[in-house]
């Protein structure tokens, strides 16, 4: 008879576990507290549009592919992917740029803002390149249970190359030094949740995923990606338990037997995975005896912002709008300190804007668009309030206005906010996080939340505050790194 896991949540990670784990022969149950799968990555739709309430952006195609082929599938057997062009627009304060996917049309912008820049993103992309072929395919690939995974020839050579002491934002001044360029090229790191100057300049790979691997949109919006993956969950034997809250993880002789549900059920196990928030795991579904880390450990974490999230539904088009832009028209600096420093409300947020139905016009009815709006903001944030949620949509919308001629508060037929309570009431998120912990050097591999409970066996975690990290393709990781460390170790105790 086949091993039973039974894993909480059914984001990329739950179910990137489930099916790893379902093709190793395992019996598998995912049990999801919402009536769909997805976690932070769901969607809805009303009034004829399409809203992904969560990732947006879709990075490291080769990330997804490599998922699909370990059970013998493609991406093509699930969705279409767009890759776009431009990748995304900037707004500077006084103009704004288009990033074109053609790397020479790239090269020549650098050269046009910056004399000889052009061979130098040659020089910074090879680098890049190392970085993200080692980083990725190497580094990431580990349960960080202890140093010795570390110990490989590869690695071990390439360390200072890796570049794991420095910080991003000096690497990125060693080769270019105008103002745009170097904001250019340190936003992918933003995605990682910590300052430039706080972020291991490693994560030069993520230009390298950005302006080489592309940025791409799945047809039909990001949550075909879990459809995709539920589907082949299912396909692998993978049995599902939607409108159930986890209540308790049942623990026998230190052991973990079983999770409670809200309507009484218990559902037994011979590994329990906690693929949902891992603060809320730790603090509220185990007896405090089981804990593995303190309150004063979590308060210590560094977390990644938090976000205020508009989805917004207009009866008309905005003339030349692109798919992803990033309203940098305002200083970083100020910002920044109120993420990272000084947590409090933003004065004059940076904001980031996506419309899906510039590339996919099923995603909103004919002659109109669906906006997605996120401005990141510190982790914890009070105060969160109607008059604080409408104050800022105001606050994008004249900005908007003032670089498209279009007023969307005249056109509106849709509008949702979603912010620090949201991310609580739905996904238990520790201190209302949207991406989990910050990438720094301090919070990175065998430094991160462990994916083995230090004091229950057979209980583990997987997801965005445990190995690798925040992000998608990070996710998938996860699932798969768990999953097999799963099945390794139930193979010794054979």
């Amino acid at each position: 008879m086949s091993k039973k896991a039974v894993i909480i949540g059914s984001g990329f990670a739950g179910l990137s576990a489930a099916t790893f784990l379902s093709s190793m022969g395992w019996d598998v149950h995912v049990v999801e507290k919402h009536d769909h799968p997805g976690g932070r990555a769901r969607h809805f739709k009303t009034d004829g549009f399409t809203f992904d309430m969560g990732p947006s952006w879709y990075w490291m195609p080769d990330i997804f592919e490599r998922y699909f082929s370990s059970f013998g599938r493609q991406v093509t057997d699930y969705y279409e992917l767009i890759r776009l062009d431009p990748s995304y627009r900037i707004y500077w304060e006084e103009d704004h740029m288009d990033v074109p996917a053609n790397y020479e049309e790239l090269k020549n912008m650098f050269d046009q803002l910056e004399p000889g820049a052009g061979d130098k993103l040659d020089a910074f992309m090879k680098e890049a390149e190392y970085k993200y072929r080692v980083g990725v395919h190497k580094l990431v690939f580990k349960p960080g249970q202890s140093l010795l995974e570390f110990l490989d020839k590869e690695l071990i050579a390439g360390l200072f190359r890796l570049d794991v002491f420095n910080n991003i934002k000096a690497h990125i001044g060693k080769y270019f030094k105008h103002p745009k360029l170097r904001q250019m090229m340190e936003f992918p790191v933003l995605f990682l949740g910590a300052l430039p100057e706080n972020t291991p300049a490693l994560y030069s790979l993520m230009n390298y995923a950005d302006i080489k691997l592309g940025t791409w949109f799945p047809r039909g919006g990001m949550y075909k990606i879990v459809e995709g993956m539920h589907k082949l969950a299912l396909e692998k034997g993978v049995k599902f338990h939607f409108n159930q809250t986890v209540t308790a993880i049942n623990v026998e002789g230190g052991t973990a037997r079983s999770i409670s549900t809200h309507d009484g059920q218990t559902i037994q196990g011979d590994v329990i995975v906690g693929a949902a928030d891992y603060h809320f795991i730790e603090t509220k579904l185990l007896q405090k005896e089981y804990r593995a880390y303190s309150d004063s450990y979590w308060d210590k974490r560094v977390m990644a912002p938090g976000s205020l999230i508009y989805y917004v539904g207009i009866n008309t088009k905005i003339p030349g709008i692109q798919h992803h832009s990033l309203f940098f028209d305002v200083p970083f600096a100020n910002h920044a300190d109120e993420i990272y420093t000084s947590p409090a409300w933003p004065k004059e947020p940076l904001f980031y804007l996506s419309a899906t139905s510039v590339t996919d016009q099923t995603q909103a009815p004919e002659g109109s668009e669906n906006l997605f709006f996120l401005i990141p903001i510190a982790a914890g944030l009070d105060g969160d309030s109607e008059e604080v949620r409408e104050h800022y949509f105001n606050v994008l919308a004249d900005r908007l206005l003032e670089r498209t001629g279009v007023d969307i508060r005249a056109h509106i037929v849709y509008k949702r906010a979603y912010s620090y309570t949201d991310f609580v009431g739905d996904y238990n998120a520790f201190k209302g996080n949207a991406y989990g912990l910050a990438n720094t050097l301090m919070q990175t591999a065998v430094l991160k939340p462990s994916c083995v409970s230090k004091k229950v066996k057979n209980l583990y975690y997987t997801g965005q505050l445990t190995v690798p990290g925040p992000g998608v393709p990070p996710s998938l990781i996860s699932g798969e790194v768990v999953a097999k460390l799963i099945n390794a170790n139930a193979a010794d105790r054979a």
